[in-house]
């Protein structure tokens, strides 16, 4: 099972969040990339510190929404999309080559990474942006969603990722954060959900009890308290027989 978060979500080495408790504790890395979070120092600064903590790295491009942390839906073109994706990913790969390493995946953010569970037409953009940088790249979302189809279908490995702080609904969609209760803030409840998502178990959502089949378990970096959740949830994980390990 892979543990990931996303990481680098801040400017210019004035706040590095939890990201030096976070990182090591995580298989996976997805780093900011300047359009919701991040600029050219914060991704050096990550891209190392995965490289020195051998945590896989991956890409996080988002609308481009600074303002709104990437997390308001902006109307783009296929090609205006694809071309963002293009832009943020490749270069993260550029940061990523520089520093001895190399990105492996791609996990959209925020209102791009929703939007993509029914959005049949950004969800092929996106993947098609992924596809035509380099079709060995893994793309991390939400099972069963759009961009599930899309990578199958362009022959793109899809890994399925559930959240261990987000409270989810019936459709399998994020409760989303302007309810009540969307972000899980209690850790033994973040610990729960995790281990019945990695287990295909059942867990309390928005609208009553559910089960996801997953490759991933992600935890915010932005969630208080990420760096003391994703020690515990790896422990658990691990005591549930569970090896936790990178996607690729």
């Amino acid at each position: 099972m892979d543990l990931n978060g996303d990481v680098g979500e801040y400017f210019a080495s004035n706040n590095h969040g939890s990201d030096h408790e976070l990182i090591p504790l995580l298989s996976s890395a997805n780093v900011a990339c300047g359009f919701h979070a991040g600029d050219p120092v914060s991704m050096d600064e990550t891209v190392r510190r995965c490289l020195g903590a051998e945590v896989s790295i991956g890409a996080h491009p988002s609308y481009p929404d600074q303002t709104g942390f990437g997390r308001r839906y902006l109307q783009m073109t296929p090609g205006e999309l694809r071309a963002a994706v293009i832009y943020q990913v490749s270069a993260l790969q550029g940061m990523a080559r520089a520093a001895g390493g190399a990105v492996r995946h791609v996990k959209a953010h925020g209102a791009l990474y929703n939007r993509m569970f029914t959005d049949s037409a950004e969800a092929r953009a996106f993947v098609e942006a992924v596809a035509r940088l380099d079709d060995r790249l893994v793309i991390l979302g939400q099972p069963g969603s759009a961009a599930e189809a899309e990578a199958a279908r362009l022959g793109i490995r899809f890994a399925r990722e559930g959240f261990a702080d987000r409270r989810y609904r019936q459709d399998g969609t994020l409760t989303p954060r302007s309810e009540a209760g969307a972000v899980i803030e209690d850790l033994d409840e973040q610990i729960a959900q995790a281990i019945a998502l990695s287990t295909g178990g059942p867990f309390q959502g928005s609208e009553g009890m559910l089960r996801l089949e997953v490759d991933s378990i992600c935890v915010h970096g932005d969630t208080p308290g990420a760096g003391r959740a994703a020690r515990a949830i790896r422990e658990a994980l691990a005591g549930a027989g569970l090896e936790i390990r990178p996607l690729c």
